[in-house]
């Protein structure tokens, strides 16, 4: 009897160690797991930038050309994210109306981190948008559609075809001649799911060099489901005049 006993003590002291054994090999993997989220930085904590130069170069009383591009980095100064290049012609149905069509390419490295080999996804993008602007008193209202058609080839998923739409409302206010500030909300919807692509919510300081030169510097919140990214953002718009002139030969 007393072997007995013994030898179901021993048995318990047994399974309770495989249960301690199995609480720890967990506790292990749970710690792995985490560590592994944490190494797997996504930038959201760093300030990043965007440079961009628009141009709008008037070709006729009906017709000009956009220009555009945007550098864009994870952290200020490096770390590569996006580059964007982007031309369209506007039809300009009058002062306050605006339709465009045009054609984009984007690279993209859409991680934080920089393993060694990796490949930028590229994409190819057709565009149509209608602009409208109005005036309530001393602000400048600008209101934006724009449909997309995108062609995107990625190195890790292949290729894909995407649509969407976005909308952009941004407001003026100029301080004086040369001084205004200026915020926008642009709101990006897929055709396909997830329906909800991104927000972005912009506020400025502005500059105007002349009635063709601008300038303007300020904070971007860029927000996605489940992660935002704070970016400064820097920007010059330059319009040309490519119409000619018709010369006085009154006496």
């Amino acid at each position: 009897m007393l072997v007995l006993e013994e030898y179901t003590s021993a048995g318990l002291i047994f399974d309770q160690l495989q249960f301690m054994k199995k609480i720890c090999l967990f506790f292990i993997l749970f710690l792995l797991c985490n560590l592994t989220l944490l190494s797997q930085e996504t930038g959201e904590d760093d300030l990043g930038a965007w440079s961009m130069l628009f141009t709008t170069n008037r070709v006729s009383d009906k017709l000009s050309i956009h220009g555009e591009v945007q550098y864009r980095t994870y952290e200020v100064g490096s770390n590569f994210n996006q580059l964007l290049l982007r031309t369209g012609l506007n039809y300009h149905i009058s002062d306050k109306a605006m339709a465009t069509f045009g054609y984009g390419f984007i690279s993209t490295d859409g991680t934080f981190e920089e393993p060694p080999g990796e490949e930028n996804t590229s994409e190819h993008r057709i565009y149509q948008q209608f602009v409208l602007r109005n005036n309530v008193g001393k602000f400048k209202f600008s209101h934006r559609y724009r449909l997309e058609q995108r062609f995107i080839d990625s190195p890790t998923t292949g290729n894909d075809t995407q649509h969407r739409a976005r909308y952009f409302l941004r407001v003026t206010y100029p301080l004086n001649d040369t001084w205004f500030l200026t915020a926008y909300d642009e709101v990006f919807i897929n055709l396909q799911e997830p329906i909800f692509g991104q927000n972005r919510l912009f506020g400025a300081i502005g500059y105007n060099f002349s009635k063709n030169l601008s300038a303007q510097f300020g904070y971007l919140k860029n927000h996605f489901t489940g992660r935002n990214f704070d970016r400064l953002q820097v920007g010059i718009w330059l319009k040309t005049d490519f119409r000619k002139k018709t010369e006085d030969t009154r006496p």
